[in-house]
C-alpha cells in the first residue's frame, strides 16, 4: 500500500451525476483504487448528487455493484470496500431546479476546518453555469475548491465561450479543470518522457527527418447508449476537437521549460507550449476541408438510432503545423466507431535514408516508424530495417524493437481517471485544459463544421468490421502513403 499524501487536507468530493454511467463505471472505481492504495486523505467524503430518490444506503449499494463490474476481482479488498463506502453519500437533487439545495449547503458545510471541495459536473455543458451559480449563492465556493467539466464544452466556439463565461463568472481559471481522460494514459504521458528525458530523438523530430505522422483512435462498438447525444455531436466533435488535437499537440510541441510532476511546478508549461501548436495548425476552409478530410457512417447507425442520419461516425483529416520545426510535414488524424479493430496509436514516419547503401541486396527496406500504443497493449515500438541473419550476402528484413509496459514494470498501470482524479484533489492542473486551449481547438474545428454543413455532402458510408471507408485510403494514397495497421 501506499502512503497517504499527507499534505492533502480532507477532500469533499461531490460527482453531480452521482448515478450516471461515467461516475459508476469510471469516476467511482478510480476512487476506490485511491483508497486501496492508501492515498484518499482521512476525512474524505464522496457525494453522489443525482435526481434519483436514493438514501446513502441504496447508493452505497449502486456504487458497490459498480465497484464488483467494473474493477478487477484481485483488486476487490474487503477493507478498501469497507473504508470506501465510509465515505460514500447521495443527495437527491435535480440540479436544474432550484429546489433542494440547502441540503447540499447543509451536507458540505464544515465550520472551521480546512477542506478542499472538488466539484466533477459530469452533467450536460448546459447545466454547468446554473450549477456553479447555485454553489456561489451558497458560499460553497472558496479559494480552496476545483470544479472538473466533462465533454463537451459546447457545441461549437461561441457556445462554448458561453459555458466558460458562465464557469468563469464564479471560479478563477486556476480552479477550473477541464478532463480529457486520453492526457491521463501513461502512454501518453511516457510520450513526454520519450520526447524530452532521451537526447538522441530530438534531433531528428523535425521536418527535416520526419515523413509525415499518423494518429488514430479507432473502436469496435457503435453508440451503444450514447446515441442521443452522439448524433446531436459527430466524430469530429466528440473525438477529433479534444482528443486527437490533444495527442497532436503533444508530439509536435516545443520542449517546455518544465514538464511538471508531483511537485506541479511551472504546471502552464506544458499548456503554453499545446496552445501555440494549436495556433500554428494550418486553417482548414472552403474548398480545402474538402481536400483534407473524410466523413464516414458506419451502415448501420440509422438503425441503431430508429431515424435516419447524416451524423459522421468517422473522421480522416490532414493537417499541418506552420511553424519552423514541423512546417510541410502532414498530420493524418483518423477515428471512428464500430471499426475493425481497437486501437489508440501515435506512428512517427521518418523519411528514407539519403542514399540507397544496399541496392543489390534481397528483401526491402523499410523507412524508420516509432509507434507509441495507448491501448491495447500500452507501449511502444521502434520500427528498423536489420540484415537477416545467415551467409551469402545482405537480405534486408524489418525488425522492431518493443517495449510493453506490462512485461517492463512490475506495477500496474493505473486507470486515467485514477491519475487525474488525485491531480484535482492536489490541484496539479499540467494535464487539464486551460479556456484558451479548448477555444483554439474549436476555432480550428469550426470551419470544418461550417463547409461540411453549408455542402451538405453526407457521409461516405462503410461497412461495420472494416476499415472504414476507402476514400480515407485515398486521402493518403494521393500522396504516396498508406495508413498503418489497417489493412482491409
Amino acid at each position: 500500500m501506499i502512503a497517504p499524501d499527507l499534505t492533502l487536507p480532507p477532500c469533499d468530493f461531490t460527482v453531480f451525476g452521482g448515478t450516471g454511467d461515467l461516475a459508476l463505471r469510471k469516476l467511482l472505481p478510480g476512487l476506490y483504487e485511491q483508497e486501496r492504495r492508501g492515498q484518499l486523505p482521512a476525512g474524505t467524503r464522496i457525494i453522489g448528487v443525482s435526481r434519483s430518490p436514493l438514501d446513502d444506503a441504496r447508493y452505497r449499494d449502486l456504487v458497490s455493484q459498480a465497484l464488483f463490474d467494473h474493477v478487477a476481482e484481485d483488486h476487490l479488498e474487503a477493507g478498501a470496500l469497507h473504508r470506501l463506502m465510509t465515505r460514500v453519500h447521495h443527495l437527491t437533487l435535480d440540479a436544474g431546479s432550484a429546489e433542494g439545495w440547502d441540503a447540499l449547503h447543509g451536507l458540505l458545510k464544515r465550520d472551521g476546518e480546512e477542506v478542499v471541495r472538488v466539484y466533477y459536473l459530469a452533467v450536460a455543458s448546459d447545466l454547468f453555469g446554473p450549477i456553479c451559480d447555485r454553489l456561489d449563492d451558497l458560499g460553497l465556493v472558496t479559494p480552496q475548491c476545483r470544479v472538473v467539466l466533462e465533454k463537451p464544452i459546447g457545441s461549437d466556439l461561441a457556445s462554448s465561450r458561453r459555458v466558460n463565461d458562465a464557469v468563469g463568472h464564479v471560479f478563477e481559471e486556476r480552479q477550473v479543470f477541464r478532463i480529457d481522460h486520453y492526457l491521463g494514459k501513461e502512454s501518453v504521458q511516457n510520450l513526454l518522457v520519450t520526447r524530452f528525458a532521451n537526447v538522441f530523438l530530438e534531433p531528428i523530430w523535425n521536418s527535416r527527418w520526419v515523413d509525415h505522422v499518423q494518429i488514430t483512435v479507432s473502436e469496435t462498438v457503435g453508440v451503444g447508449g450514447r446515441g442521443e447525444y452522439y448524433d446531436k455531436a459527430g466524430a469530429l466533435r466528440d473525438m477529433v476537437q479534444n482528443h486527437l488535437l490533444q495527442l497532436l499537440c503533444l508530439v509536435a510541441m516545443e520542449p517546455p521549460t518544465h514538464v511538471g510532476g508531483a511537485v506541479g511546478t511551472a504546471e502552464d508549461a506544458v499548456r503554453d507550449e499545446k496552445l501555440k501548436v494549436l495556433r500554428a495548425l494550418v486553417p482548414l476552409t472552403g474548398p480545402d476541408v474538402d481536400r483534407a478530410t473524410v466523413r464516414g457512417q458506419y451502415s448501420s447507425y440509422g438503425e441503431e438510432l430508429g431515424h435516419p442520419s447524416t451524423t459522421e461516425t468517422f473522421v480522416a483529416l490532414r493537417a499541418e503545423v506552420q511553424n519552423w520545426r514541423w512546417a510541410g510535414v502532414p498530420f493524418y488524424l483518423r477515428t471512428g466507431k464500430r471499426l475493425g479493430r481497437k486501437e489508440s496509436t501515435i506512428d512517427v514516419a521518418f523519411k528514407e535514408p539519403p542514399h540507397a547503401m544496399f541496392p543489390d541486396s534481397e528483401g526491402v527496406s523499410t523507412p524508420n516508424r516509432l509507434t507509441i500504443r495507448m491501448q491495447p497493449d500500452e507501449g511502444m515500438q521502434l520500427h528498423l530495417t536489420a540484415k537477416h541473419p545467415g551467409p551469402g550476402g545482405i537480405r534486408l528484413h524489418p525488425a522492431s524493437l518493443g517495449l510493453t509496459y506490462a512485461d517492463t514494470f512490475d506495477e500496474r498501470s493505473p486507470e486515467p481517471y485514477e491519475r487525474l482524479l488525485m491531480d484535482v484533489m492536489r490541484g496539479i492542473p499540467t494535464l487539464f485544459m486551460r479556456r484558451d486551449e479548448v477555444e483554439a481547438a474549436w476555432g480550428w474545428i469550426e470551419p470544418v463544421l461550417e463547409r461540411w454543413q453549408d455542402t451538405a455532402v453526407e457521409p461516405v458510408r462503410y461497412h461495420p468490421g472494416t476499415a472504414g471507408p476507402a476514400a480515407a485510403d485515398r486521402l493518403l494514397a494521393r500522396e504516396g502513403r498508406a495508413w498503418h495497421g489497417s489493412e482491409r
